[in-house]
């Protein structure tokens, strides 16, 4: 997810796909360790999506006050 798309989310829609995205996370790192996926690379996108997400989110709290 590009950082345009993330800065377009309201505050309630990020922190539902942030959720999403880290338990997307967490399946595919159990699913590669039992057997290798076809592309390893997605767990890299994934983990970076939701650096982002955290970034924008704690960025909007800041913001907040």
């Amino acid at each position: 997810m590009k950082n345009s798309e993330i800065k377009e989310l309201s505050t309630k829609e990020l922190i539902e796909r942030l959720d999403n995205e880290r338990n997307l996370l967490t399946r595919m790192k159990l699913n590669h360790a039992v057997s290798p996926l076809d592309n390893p690379m997605k767990i890299k996108e994934t983990r970076r999506s939701v650096a982002q997400m955290e970034t924008e989110l704690s960025q909007r709290q800041l913001n907040e006050k």
